[in-house]
């Protein structure tokens, strides 16, 4: 199937909905496929449909990289999605996001983030039928996209470029190249981007990202949350000279700028593109058939899942640095880790930082170093103010009053009992 030519977009995001649909020259705009409830779409996503605004679904929560097939609820949600969005092509990433289990006899830990994979076959061969299991179930093409790292695994067998030419060839999935992503490692990593764009099929890309982010102490952070810095333009550039990419879209996450600042960017964007100067082939990119493959042994498997358990425990429950890793740099990746948990608890739980005010932040990081994240964001909000509850820590009886009945509403039907009866009857 030929890759369709997407345009200029952006991300949606309910904060900038109503200053997307009425921004010029917007083909195109991509969503987070978790976010999205598929009997419930937001009118502006319904209205941008009915302009003909193509909409994509991004996932972040599959896990490809990981060592366990996908899970088939996952898929099935994500395959809703895209029939309720009426998407061309679903995306997602090239990363581990959870860990252990019983093939490593250890507690299931989710990272509550993007974790790179090792460029080791191994983990290419768990990847390619990872990505066949997820290509079977869903009704569009896929695409996943290389993701930024704080860390580096020892004892890789491949460059990027070559990983990801492995992977298109061995699967026929497309590709999402985030170039900000690649600019990331460059700092990171010490990684070429040049390098990486000469070895990866380009006429294999869906779309491209781009996005901003900030430097601290000679590490950058893909924060999503920066204008786009020229660095990232210029790679951006340097691809467009190789393959005229069929999509180009801006990413923000955080700290919205007033609209004509985005418009500024996509300008920009354009501009870079237009500068790379490359014409789009008369012969599109298709996809062929994968070849069949072996089924990746539960001993590769197991391999895989071990070493990732091992390198999630160190990150977000404090065992040993496992050996090879540099300390400073899993230090830097632990509290990155704990500093976006506790945002996104915050933004999907946003009566928690009001009730607890200036202390919520440290409250939460205190709480994070102690209890990994063992389910997703709504679970880790919930366990968070009991664990306060518990604690008894709240000196002002207001808050903990507060807290207490955002509690009571949330916990279910059948809250833990102890600490149900113990509530209550502090409230007695």
């Amino acid at each position: 199937m030929a890759l369709d030519r997407l345009g200029t977009g952006i991300g949606w995001r309910p904060e900038i909905a109503d200053a997307v649909e009425r921004m010029p020259g917007i083909d195109w705009v991509e969503v987070v496929a978790e976010n999205t409830c598929p009997g419930h779409l937001p009118e502006s996503l319904r209205r941008l449909r009915e302009r003909g605004v193509t909409v994509v679904p991004h996932g972040v929560s599959l896990g490809l990289g990981g060592a366990d097939r996908p899970d088939e609820d996952r898929l099935a949600a994500l395959a809703e999605r895209v029939a309720a969005l009426g998407s061309p092509l679903v995306t997602e990433h090239i990363a581990f996001v959870r860990a252990g289990g019983p093939r490593t006899v250890s507690p299931v830990l989710e990272a509550g983030h993007l974790l790179p994979v090792p460029r080791t076959r191994d983990a290419l061969d768990v990847l390619c039928e990872n990505v066949r299991i997820a290509q079977a179930a869903l009704p569009v093409p896929l695409a996943v996209e290389n993701i930024a790292a704080l860390i580096s695994w020892p004892g890789e067998e491949m460059t990027e470029g070559q990983f990801l030419y492995d992977l298109v060839d061995r699967t026929g999935v497309r590709l999402l190249i985030d170039v900000a992503n690649l600019h990331t490692n460059h700092v990171n990593r010490g990684e070429d981007p040049a390098k990486a764009l000469a070895e990866l099929p380009v006429e294999a890309i869906a779309y491209v990202h781009v996005a901003g982010g900030f430097e601290r102490d000679g590490v950058w952070h893909d924060s999503h949350a920066h204008p786009v810095p020229p660095a990232v333009l210029d790679i951006l550039t340097g691809l467009a000279s190789r393959v005229a990419p069929p999509g180009v879209l801006l990413e923000r996450d955080e700290n919205f700028p007033e609209p004509a600042e985005l418009e500024r960017e996509l300008t920009a964007i354009r501009a870079a593109v237009a500068a790379g100067g490359a014409v789009a082939a008369g012969e599109r990119w298709e996809s062929s058939p994968a070849a069949t493959a072996p089924e990746v042994s539960d001993v590769t498997r197991q391999r895989v899942g071990l070493a990732q358990a091992a390198v999630l425990s160190s990150l977000v429950a404090g065992t040993p640095v496992p050996e090879g890793f540099d300390r400073v740099r899993m230090g830097v990746q632990a509290r990155a880790l704990a500093a976006k948990r506790a945002d996104v608890v915050a933004k999907v739980a946003p009566e928690l930082p009001e009730i607890l005010g200036a202390g919520y932040r440290a409250a939460f990081l205190a709480y994070a170093q102690e209890r990994p994240m063992t389910g997703g964001y709504r679970r880790d909000a919930l366990e968070f103010a009991g664990e306060l509850l518990r604690a008894g820590r709240l000196g002002d009886q207001g808050s903990c009053r507060r807290l207490e009945e955002w509690w009571l509403e949330r916990a279910g039907p059948a809250p833990r009992r102890s600490l149900a009866r113990r509530v209550l009857l502090r409230r007695g």
